[in-house]
């Protein structure tokens, strides 16, 4: 890419990040609060190297992908300062390849990757944050922990040893109906209240991604997953 061609992306990219940064902080001060209580995990999936290294040039700090060759892959090539986040569904023999890389893993959905992942983490002393991955919906489509399920996990699952369990995660349905939408990132953090009522911190809620961050952002959403809405006319 020549320089005028990398002039245009960032300028474009510093345009879309100012409008979302705007809208964060609005939504925020309807909820009563801080906008710096939201991280932003730029989720970059389906962009060139390019774009994330334009981001890294305005001030992005963290990124997400889907798929952990393609986060491997970025992480090796790329700054190591970069914080990599794997949002993606991550497979039990995909576990080892991917800790020395992500910070954070997202999409937690049994207690049998995350007894893995603290196995293996183990193994490379590494401690990675890991957020639990809740079904609030019941959609058969959708991975993760039933609410009763998450409620019922024995204490030698929450202290595993070579895991930090940071918070939870959900995804609201596809559906324009906003109301069905706030009621599921609403009950992530009613079940987040409630386990912390029983001893644990949880501090992370990973909700909301381009067409909803706003509603998730109101309901108390603490990391957002944007993609598409960053890179409008990027093309």
């Amino acid at each position: 890419m020549d320089n005028s061609a990398e002039s245009c992306l960032t300028t474009q990219l510093r345009t879309n990040l100012g409008e979302v940064r705007n809208r964060i902080a609005i939504a925020c001060r309807r909820a009563g609060r801080h906008p710096d209580s939201v991280r932003l995990v730029a989720v970059t999936k389906y962009s060139p190297v390019s774009v994330v290294e334009a981001l890294w040039s305005l001030g992005e700090r963290e990124f997400g992908e889907s798929r952990p060759q393609q986060l491997i892959e970025r992480a090796q090539a790329l700054n190591p300062e970069i914080c990599w986040h794997q949002i993606g569904r991550l497979q039990r023999n995909k576990v080892r390849a991917v800790l020395p890389y992500a910070k954070w893993i997202h999409s937690v959905d049994s207690t049998r990757l995350l007894e893995r992942i603290s196995e293996i983490a183990g193994e490379l002393s590494v401690r990675p944050k890991v957020l639990l991955q809740v079904n609030v919906s019941g959609e058969p489509s959708k991975q993760g922990f039933a609410p009763d399920e998450l409620k019922l996990l024995p204490e030698a699952v929450w202290s595993l040893p070579h895991v930090e369990i940071a918070g939870l995660m959900t995804m609201a349905p596809d559906t324009d109906e906003l109301a069905i939408i706030r009621q599921v990132f609403l009950g992530l953090r009613r079940i987040r209240s409630e386990m912390q009522s029983q001893g644990h911190s949880l501090p992370e809620l990973s909700m909301g991604m381009s067409h909803d961050f706003e509603i998730a952002i109101e309901e108390g959403a603490t990391m957002i997953r944007l993609g598409s809405i960053l890179f409008e006319g990027c093309d």
